[in-house]
């Protein structure tokens, strides 16, 4: 057994493996043709997931077919997501011991949620809930790829069983790229038919996406579900027929990353529009302008069955563009010009939904003194919950952040709920903890009502207290927990005022419009960032502080797989990209300053009013940076680009262009 990671490197360097090559298929597209290898007998033509949505049936796809036959003008594209890498700051790693005398394993592992791995791995195990305890702490970025139980785990458990002492692994890089769960890969084809003065009438969909060799936990979930609810975005578009395909091919599994769904489907919407303004002839502002859902239609069931409830979309468009300062752009362009520069902008309207596995819990206990223990099983990876959440349960009570304890990532807490993702946090944590502190409350009334003795009707709870109606008779919270502790230590009372409480919160809409300025040298194909803008409904805001970094993340990530991230597999599916002297990241002198404003409208659907943001950077800013690339090199050359919009790619577009400047702007 290696003392060491060198000890360990040098042992697995030793160790030779003979394979037998069998045929492969890496590509989507490659994967469903009729010649290619089969990777499972039960998949014929490498289909895993044939999904045509929620609402969809045959009488609606002919409908749809007719609207686009017989339509005045109708906008046709194909875009590609490519497969990209998580590449968090920290890679994978988890330390695992067992105790013999208690048959029973710990494991310490940097995940997106104790509880959510702990649910996994007594599974894959074959034990008891209670011979597991999984333990997270700090994590060095996550973004979903972290929330799944890997091989890796159970296969370190029963080593710490075998050799009797704990066993640890931390994943290299390298191995980090053949083996963390990878994202996007997915071709879509799209239809979105008009009328002749502009108006949206149907939007046909054929979205096609790479699950890998075999479906990670959510993967099928992320390319038809994920995907499909986000349609149709912010537009009034009455008819919509999808159709979503998941495909095996011999690749790492896909799974999620910042978004999982949602940047694939608003990335084909807003290049959509962009097209449809260029066959119709219709300015790109005045076209969206004129096919955004109104708020007046609020609550607003789409073609695909969501009902938003609460979203101003036009508002936000127009700050949006104030923001960008819009009106002066084409000055902006000249001044670019004069420099031997191409200068583009680009429009990215969004909307997204989150609040995936609505149920979650949270626990208020006093453990003694004036200290109240708030745990959550939702894990923190860098959000900042340890600022937000005591935060909003010491507003609720009356009393200091000071004195509430943020506790999580441990499986022993025993809270329902899921892992930190979809922009799930503020909205289902922070509902779960709102609803246990009321229950909380509750049971304090009626203990404080017979200590105070008085009627619990006469009870109010008030900066930390309770105290009678109309009188100066008061009792202090903790002195109630207290006594609550001591009265159901003699069987006084049933239970003390520590309280746990699971709540079910249903899926909110984040939404918003980022708009981004590119200049490009056609002379080198280096593309640069003057200026990114953003306007977001978030909801009632928590943070104003958190609100702007995530925004701020997010947009980096997605500028990151706009212009130069992609992982790469040969013909015979051997990974090509595999360290960062292949794969590029975006450095921070490549990333604009955001410069960001909120629009709150409160969601209807949870006591916060709260949305979620963490993926709504990600999820704009493919087509904010895509479209303003498109824009900016002329005669319809850059619409032609798909990602990443590498160097290389940009300078053949600027060589292959028109005269002519176009890019979907429409007449003005």
């Amino acid at each position: 057994m290696a003392e060491t990671l060198l000890q360990a490197q040098d042992a697995g360097e030793q160790v030779s493996v003979d394979y037998e090559a069998l045929p492969a298929v890496a590509g989507v597209r490659e994967a469903i043709k009729p010649e290619a290898p089969q990777l499972w007998p039960e998949a014929p033509n490498n289909i895993a997931v044939d999904w045509p949505g929620f609402t969809d049936d045959e009488a609606n796809r002919r409908e749809v077919e007719r609207i686009i036959a017989g339509a005045a003008r109708v906008a046709r594209i194909t875009v590609a997501n490519q497969r990209v890498a998580i590449a968090s700051l920290e890679p994978r790693g988890a330390t695992a011991s067992y105790d013999p005398a208690a048959d029973s394993y710990l494991l310490r592992s940097c995940s997106q949620g104790a509880g959510t791995q702990h649910e996994q791995l007594i599974g894959v195990m074959g034990i008891r809930r209670e011979q597991l305890r999984v333990i997270t702490e700090d994590v060095g970025g996550a973004f979903g790829m972290k929330t799944p139980a890997y091989p890796e785990y159970p296969a370190l458990m029963i080593a710490a069983r075998r050799v009797g002492r704990p066993v640890h692994w931390m994943s290299t890089r390298a191995e980090a790229f053949q083996s963390d769960n990878q994202a996007r890969d997915a071709v879509t084809e799209a239809e979105l038919a008009l009328d002749a003065d502009g108006r949206f009438l149907a939007l046909r969909v054929r979205h096609l996406a790479s699950v890998g060799a075999y479906l990670s936990a959510v993967g099928a979930q992320i390319s038809t579900m994920s995907f499909y609810r986000c349609l149709p975005s912010v537009y009034a578009i009455p008819k919509i027929a999808a159709e979503l395909v998941c495909v095996f091919t011999n690749t790492v599994p896909i799974g999620p990353y910042r978004g999982a769904g949602r940047p694939e489907a608003n990335y084909v919407m807003e290049r959509l529009v962009e097209e449809a303004a260029r066959v119709s002839g219709i300015d790109r502002v005045s076209l969206r302008r004129k096919n955004l859902i109104p708020s007046s239609a609020m609550p607003h069931k789409t073609a695909v069955g969501n009902t938003y409830d609460s979203g101003e979309f036009e508002t936000i468009f127009d700050k949006a563009l104030k923001l960008a300062r819009y009106a002066d752009f084409e000055k902006r362009r000249k001044l670019s010009a004069r420099r031997g520069k191409l200068r583009g902008i680009g429009i990215s309207c969004f909307l997204e939904h989150a609040g995936a596995q609505p149920k979650e819990s949270a626990l208020i206990a006093f453990p003694g003194g004036e200290e109240i223990s708030l745990g959550l099983g939702m894990q923190s990876t860098g959000q900042g919950h340890a600022t937000v959440f005591p935060r909003l349960l010491a507003a609720r009570l009356g009393i200091g952040p000071e004195q509430v304890k943020h506790r999580h990532g441990d499986s022993r807490l025993e809270l329902q709920g899921y892992a930190s993702v979809g922009s799930r946090s503020a909205m289902t944590a922070g509902s779960a903890i709102v609803r246990t502190a009321e229950a909380m409350l509750n049971k304090g009334k009626t203990i404080a009502a017979n200590l105070l003795e008085a009627a619990e009707a006469d009870i109010d709870y008030r900066k930390g207290a309770f105290e009678v109606k109309g009188t100066d008779r008061r009792i202090g919270l903790f002195e109630v927990a207290e006594r609550a502790r001591q009265l159901k230590a003699r069987g006084s009372i049933p239970e003390s005022l520590d309280t746990k409480l699971t709540t079910d919160v249903p899926t909110t809409f984040p939404n918003g419009c980022h708009i981004a300025e590119v200049e490009i040298d056609p002379e080198t194909g280096v593309v640069e960032i003057p200026a990114y803008s953003a306007v977001d409904d978030c909801g009632n805001v928590l943070d104003h502080v958190l609100v702007e970094a995530q925004v701020q993340g997010g947009a980096a990530q997605g500028i990151g797989q706009a212009l130069i991230e992609e992982i790469v597999y040969d013909a015979a599916g051997q990974l090509v990209v595999g360290s960062f002297m292949d794969y590029a990241m975006p450095r921070a002198d490549e990333i604009p300053s955001v410069k960001g404003d909120e629009h709150p409208v409160p969601a209807k659907t949870n006591p916060l009013g709260v949305k979620g943001v963490g993926e709504a950077g990600t999820t704009a800013a493919l087509a904010a940076i895509m479209n303003a690339i498109a824009d900016a090199i002329p005669g319809g050359a850059g619409a032609k680009l798909d990602m990443p919009a590498t160097r290389e790619k940009v300078w053949r577009a600027c060589r292959e262009a028109k005269p002519a400047r176009s890019g979907g702007r429409g007449k003005r």
